[in-house]
C-alpha cells in the first residue's frame, strides 16, 4: 500500500481519537487537549479525522474557529490527493 494512504489512515484515526479523547475529558473535568493540538493534528493530515470526531462525539461543533477551519483543511487535503493520484 501506498505510504501516503498509510500516513493519512494513521494520522485521521489519531486525530479521530484525540477529539474522542478530548470530549470525554471535558465532561470529566480533566486535563484537556489544546485546541492548537486538535487543529494541529487536522492541519498535517487528519481534517478528515478531525471532522468526523467533530460529528460524532458533537466535540467543538459551536467554535466558529473549528467549523471554518477543519472544512478548509478538508478540502485542502483533498485536493493534495487528488493532485497527488492523479501524478501516479
Amino acid at each position: 500500500m501506498d505510504m501516503v494512504i498509510l500516513y493519512y489512515i494513521a494520522v485521521n484515526v489519531v486525530a479521530f481519537a484525540m477529539y474522542g479523547a478530548d470530549k470525554f475529558f471535558a465532561k470529566n473535568d480533566m486535563w484537556r487537549i489544546s485546541e492548537k493540538a486538535l487543529l494541529g493534528v487536522a492541519a498535517i493530515g487528519g481534517a478528515f479525522g478531525a471532522f468526523a470526531g467533530m460529528e460524532v462525539f458533537r466535540h467543538k461543533t459551536k467554535h466558529a474557529k473549528f467549523t471554518i477551519i477543519v472544512p478548509v483543511l478538508m478540502a485542502a487535503h483533498a485536493g493534495f490527493l487528488v493532485y497527488y493520484f492523479k501524478q501516479q
